[in-house]
């Protein structure tokens, strides 16, 4: 006799993802269901969910890699339940990373001998790296005042203004007080004249930045390095430079390497890059690297042996994947120094085809440099009637994401769009950004204007005997306002 049975509600097994009652209904957001779904439900979910993302080829105002090889993402998927931690268990994933760290030494003219080994270590981003240097510096100094019988209570470093948070964070967290060179309109990196100025016998080290954030530019790290020799020379101190190289440091020896920033000036002691921008792998991974054992205290390396064997560390965290290690592998070897060089220069030549549709306009200033990151930031001529932040938001309707911003302290008047070119942006990409910037060029042209209602009111109040503000003050009331309306939709969205 053949026995069969009426499907019911809980044989899920029959139904379809979307007819069953786990898309008809909220799930639990903020504390653990009581019962389980099934493994479809779940994935179409958040897949759903997920759709209202912005797309990642489109998001410019990030520097991080958004596309690999197929090959890679395989090689990617297929150690991701590697914990690199577990070295005596992963030799092999082990040995990779140690071949990544003296690549990129070389690299970068770490003076190192024949057979000898490159120092650093692989971290989960620039962050990481740049607190590990970072902490390398401080140790460093307050072991000689120790040893001089000298306060190393009041360390301090000196950066530019444009340094990125990663900075602020290190000197909060690791109390050292941040001095920073303010900018200038026009000139939106660290002066290394004025860096060099405000170095005292408390100073751990300067930073200087290959690749600024804001604009892209590379700072003078030769420049610096010789201001500072001097002033050595003539104090007795021996104050060193950490080199952020973070987007810059995988550009620069393949399409300027004629400019001097890496280990060939004396001072430079450590480089931070990331893996995960112009190293072209996936986010998660930084590297840091140090020009010599000297200059790594060894009281900072911690040894364990409770996962099978001796196993020197210093990082900020313990557990991470062994995917990206690889991957950076995969991409040193599959691209050499040819393959790195042709992504670049064609990064730039993207660059300059989006930067001469935008001069064309007539519309923009071109703030970002040359010679330099492959970005374009731009801001307007004309903002009597509209701004930068008007257009970021216009754009999004086409799908691109470019950021609008203020530039730090002494230029926070000044408001700028950028672009990010990556390694995915293409020429035909580039060419279609500039057509819907006109586009949203000539809807803001149409439409009424938001600023010109504010200063619609500035005049009337001008007629009451309320004195007339300048054409610089109402910019910068006009930015203010802008940049609270911005964050105010970011609050509304549960952005934090």
């Amino acid at each position: 006799m053949v026995l069969s049975k009426t499907a019911s509600q809980s044989d899920v097994s029959v139904h379809s993802t979307f007819a069953s009652r786990y898309v008809r209904s909220s799930l639990p957001r903020f504390k653990m269901g009581e019962n389980s779904i099934p493994k479809e439900a779940a994935f179409q979910i958040i897949n759903d969910e997920l759709m209202l993302d912005g797309n990642p080829r489109l998001n410019l105002a990030s520097f991080v890699t958004t596309w690999m090889e197929p090959e890679c993402d395989k090689l990617i998927m297929a150690s991701i339940n590697k914990n690199y931690v577990d070295m005596d268990e992963y030799p092999v994933t082990t040995e990779l990373q140690n071949r990544c760290v003296n690549i990129i030494a070389h690299l970068f003219h770490a003076p190192l001998g024949e057979s000898e080994a490159a120092v650093g270590v692989g971290t989960v981003g620039s962050s990481e790296a740049i607190m590990l240097a970072g902490l390398a510096f401080k140790r460093k100094w307050q072991n000689k005042r120790k040893a001089e019988g000298k306060p190393y209570d009041k360390p301090n470093i000196v950066t530019g203004a444009n340094v990125q948070v990663c900075w602020e964070k290190f000197a909060r967290y690791f109390e050292v007080e941040l001095k920073e060179v303010k900018l200038t309109e026009g000139y939106y990196v660290m002066d290394p004249a004025k860096a060099a100025e405000m170095v005292d016998e408390n100073t751990i080290c300067v930073a200087a930045i290959l690749g600024s954030t804001l604009n892209g530019e590379f700072e003078d790290v030769k420049l610096l390095n010789d201001l500072l020799t001097e002033k050595n020379k003539q104090t007795g101190w021996d104050t060193p430079i950490h080199v952020d190289a973070a987007s810059g440091g995988f550009i620069a020896p393949f399409v300027f390497p004629e400019i001097e920033w890496d280990f060939r000036l004396p001072l430079v002691k450590s480089i931070n890059v990331s893996g995960h921008k112009y190293g072209l792998v996936y986010a998660g991974i930084g590297w840091v690297i140090w020009r010599s054992k000297e200059d790594l205290p060894e009281e900072l390396i911690f040894h364990i042996n409770y996962l099978g064997a001796d196993q020197p560390t210093f990082t900020l965290n313990f557990s991470k994947g062994s995917s990206q290690v690889i991957a950076q592998y995969y991409q040193l070897i599959r691209l050499g120094y040819e393959g790195y060089r042709n992504v670049m220069e064609n990064c730039i030549e993207n660059m300059t085809v989006l930067k001469e549709g935008l001069e064309k306009t007539g519309r923009f200033t071109i703030v970002s440099k040359d010679i330099g990151v492959p970005l374009v930031a731009f801001s307007l001529k004309d903002h009597s009637l509209h701004n930068e932040f008007e257009i970021s938001d216009l754009l999004r309707r086409f799908g691109w994401i470019v950021p609008a911003y203020t530039m730090p302290a002494d230029a926070q008047h000044v408001t700028v769009l950028r672009v990010v070119i990556r390694e995915d942006f293409s020429r035909t990409l580039a060419e279609r950004l500039v057509l819907d910037i006109e586009k949203v060029l000539h809807e803001l042209d149409t439409l009424p204007s938001k600023i010109s209602a504010k200063l619609a009111i500035a005049d009337e109040a001008k007629k009451d005997g309320v004195e007339k503000k300048t054409a610089l003050e109402t910019q910068r009331e006009v930015t203010t306002a802008w940049k609270k309306f911005v964050m105010d939709k970011k609050k509304m969205n549960g952005v934090c």
